[in-house]
C-alpha cells in the first residue's frame, strides 16, 4: 500500500475523510459541527504540514499530518476511512509518521488523542503522559500519549 504526500487539491476529499472517520465513533450532530474546523484540511497546508496519504488502488484510505520540531512532533490529523480500519493502514501511518520525523531530528511524538483512539497509540508502543483540553469542546479533556522514537533519557 503506497504512501504519498497528499496533494494541494486533495484538501476537501481529506476532509471529509476525516469527518467520516470522526462520526463513525458514534458522535452527535452537535459535536461534530463543533469539531468541524479542527477537521478542516486547506489546500494550502497541505504540502507545508507535509500531510501524507496511504491509497490502495488509487482509493485514499487514510492520512497523517505531523507536527513540530526537533525534538518534538506529534500529529494534529491521522484519520482512516470507516470501512478499512482494522487493515493496518492506520499503523501503517504512525510507522511512517515515525520514521520520517525521527530522519528530521525528532526524539518523540507527542499525540492529543482522541478517548476512543488511546487503545490503538497505546499498541503502537506510545504511553499515556497526561490529558489536555481541546479547543473546540469544552470541559473535555483528551489523553495525551508519547512515543518515543528513540531511548528516553534517564529520569524521563
Amino acid at each position: 500500500m503506497p504512501i504519498r504526500p497528499a496533494r494541494p487539491s486533495e484538501a476537501a476529499a481529506l476532509t471529509a475523510l476525516a469527518l467520516r472517520s470522526k462520526a463513525r465513533l458514534g458522535y452527535d450532530a452537535a459535536f461534530m459541527a463543533a469539531c468541524r474546523a479542527e477537521l478542516t484540511l486547506e489546500s494550502g497546508q497541505i504540502e507545508a504540514d507535509r500531510t501524507t496519504v496511504a491509497e490502495d488502488d488509487g482509493r485514499v484510505l487514510g492520512f497523517v499530518t505531523p507536527t513540530g520540531a526537533p525534538p518534538e512532533g506529534g500529529t494534529d490529523l491521522l484519520f482512516v476511512e470507516p470501512d478499512a480500519v482494522g487493515r493496518g493502514i492506520g499503523r501503517r501511518l504512525v510507522e511512517h509518521l515515525c520514521a520520517e520525523t525521527a530522519a528530521l531530528g525528532l526524539t518523540r511524538i507527542v499525540v492529543d488523542s482522541d478517548s476512543h483512539a488511546e487503545p490503538f497509540y497505546l499498541a503502537l508502543n506510545a504511553a499515556r503522559t497526561g490529558t489536555v483540553a481541546p479547543g473546540s469542546i469544552p470541559g473535555r479533556e483528551l489523553p495525551l500519549l508519547t512515543r518515543y522514537l528513540t531511548e528516553p533519557a534517564p529520569g524521563r
